[in-house]
């Protein structure tokens, strides 16, 4: 068996907006969401009516959204309506993280994720 040298640079830069991007797709409302955005664009009330939350939630997921660039807003009268800023490379982005879970061969549960100070080494 061989060990691989360590690479003396890092070959990836890592950013803030990097986490603040991840952290925004870390959450399965607002995934959803983008999901049903990728249909089209939609009024917050639509979203609201689709989603069977409250507004002030679905409100407060769009801005997290809208903060990443991940969706944009426009106004029409008293209405907002919200669309996907990039659909091919959100699909791109999504399509790379199924690649990824698959070449590692790991099955993950958001379950078993969520509560991972619960698990012991080596569980996921």
């Amino acid at each position: 068996m061989t060990i691989d040298a360590i690479p003396a640079e890092p070959q990836f830069e890592v950013a803030d907006s990097h986490a603040a991007l991840f952290h925004a797709l870390a959450e399965p409302t607002r995934l959803a969401l983008l999901q049903h955005l990728s249909t089209g664009e939609h009024r917050v009330r639509d979203l609201v009516e689709h989603m069977h939350l409250a507004q002030s939630t679905v409100s407060k997921h769009l801005s997290c959204l809208r903060d990443c660039g991940l969706v944009t807003a426009r106004t029409e009268g008293r209405a907002s309506w919200f669309a996907l800023t990039d659909l091919p490379r959100l699909s791109d982005l999504l399509e790379v993280a199924d690649d990824l879970l698959d070449t590692s061969g790991t099955t993950l549960s958001l379950k078993n994720h969520r509560n991972h100070e619960n698990l012991e080494d080596g569980d996921l």
